[in-house]
This record gives structure tokens, C-alpha cells and sequence, in this order.
């Protein structure tokens, strides 16, 4: 069996993407969505002015908290597809050392 490490190696770059996306999404939900209570008016004029600010309030920190699951799940995703990558390119290395009779270590492990 051939793993196509260039398509995993496609994968990874695809969700480092995205979780910067995901990264800058989470800095606009948090810094740009900020609203004043003042803005909604004040109590004596508008009276659901309290009930829209904390209306707002909920509704911002469901996005940020939907924003960071996301950027958590594919944070997880893509560094578990990073150690998958590794170990296929690890037996990869493996196997045409044992193929080609590759006498030694060319990684270190006994130049000490």
C-alpha cells in the first residue's frame, strides 16, 4: 500500500489556512462586534434598549464560543493529520532502508 504524502502534506497546509482564518474571524467576533449600551439608547426613551444589549451580549459570545470550538476541532484535526504525515513518511524512510539494505543510522541515533 502507498500513502500519497504530497495529498496529506495538501491537507495540512489547507487547515493552517483555515485556522487563520478561523484566527482572524475570532479577533472581528471579539473586537469589531463590540456594542455600547449608549448606542441601543437609554432606558427612558427606547425601553427594550437593556433587553437588545444583553440580547447583543449572548448572541457575541455564542459567536466567539462557536468561533473557538472550531478553530479548536481544526486545530486537533490538523495536528493529528501533521503526526499521521509523520509516521507515513517515517515507515516510508523505513521501508527503503530495509529495501535497499541501508546499513546505519543516517538520523543520529547511535553518533553519540
Amino acid at each position: 500500500m502507498r500513502v500519497d504524502l504530497s495529498a496529506l502534506d495538501e491537507v495540512i497546509r489547507k487547515l493552517w489556512t483555515l485556522l487563520d482564518d478561523m484566527d482572524k474571524a475570532g479577533q472581528t467576533s471579539r473586537y469589531n462586534t463590540e456594542i455600547t449600551m449608549a448606542a441601543f439608547g437609554n432606558n427612558c426613551t427606547f425601553l427594550e434598549a437593556g433587553d437588545l444589549f444583553s440580547a447583543h451580549k449572548e448572541a457575541k459570545s455564542d459567536l466567539e464560543g462557536a468561533i473557538k470550538g472550531l478553530h479548536d476541532l481544526i486545530d486537533r484535526f490538523g495536528k493529528s493529520t501533521s503526526k499521521v504525515k509523520d509516521k507515513y513518511t517515517e515507515q516510508e524512510y523505513a521501508n527503503k532502508n530495509q529495501m535497499g539494505g541501508g546499513g546505519g543510522s543516517s538520523d543520529g541515533e547511535f553518533a553519540r
